[in-house]
C-alpha cells in the first residue's frame, strides 16, 4: 500500500524491452527433453538439410527455431553445437529439434565415428610402411 492508504498496481514485466518477450526452453519443445526417436546427437555431430525439402516456412507445423535450424544448415551443414551457438539455445533444446527435424525428414545426421571404430594406429603405420615399400 502506497503511503495515502491506496493500493499500487505495480506492473511486472516477463520480457526485457530490448530482447523482446522471453520463451523459456520447455515452451520451445512443448515439455520435451528428448525427441520421440530418442536420436543420439552428439555435439560434434554434423546436421545437413535434405535437398528434396520444400520451403519449411510454409510448414506451419514447425516453429520458428526448427525453420532457423533447415535454413542455417541448408547454406552449410552445421555441427549440433555450432547450431546451438548460433541460435542462442541451450543443446538440450536443439538437440529436441533437431530429432524432430529427423522425424520430418527435412535434416539428417552424419555422426562422428567413435574413437574405439578408428583404426590402431599400430595398423596405419604398416600400411603407411607397405605403401612406402611400392
Amino acid at each position: 500500500m502506497s503511503p495515502d492508504g491506496e493500493g499500487t498496481q505495480e506492473t511486472h514485466h516477463w520480457f526485457d524491452d530490448d530482447a523482446g518477450p522471453v520463451v523459456r526452453p520447455y515452451a520451445m519443445t512443448r515439455g520435451r527433453t528428448t525427441s520421440a526417436a530418442q536420436h543420439r546427437l552428439d555435439l560434434i555431430a554434423v546436421v545437413v538439410a535434405e535437398h528434396r525439402t520444400g520451403d519449411p516456412a510454409a510448414d506451419q507445423t514447425l516453429s520458428p527455431e526448427h525453420v532457423d535450424i533447415v535454413g542455417l544448415c541448408r547454406d552449410s551443414p552445421q555441427s549440433v553445437a555450432e547450431l546451438a551457438a548460433e541460435l542462442d539455445l541451450p543443446i538440450g533444446v536443439v538437440r529436441v529439434l533437431i530429432g524432430d527435424l529427423v522425424d520430418e525428414e527435412l535434416v539428417h545426421v552424419t555422426r562422428p565415428v567413435p574413437p574405439a571404430e578408428l583404426p590402431d594406429e599400430s595398423i596405419l603405420r604398416d600400411v603407411i610402411n607397405g605403401l612406402r615399400a611400392l
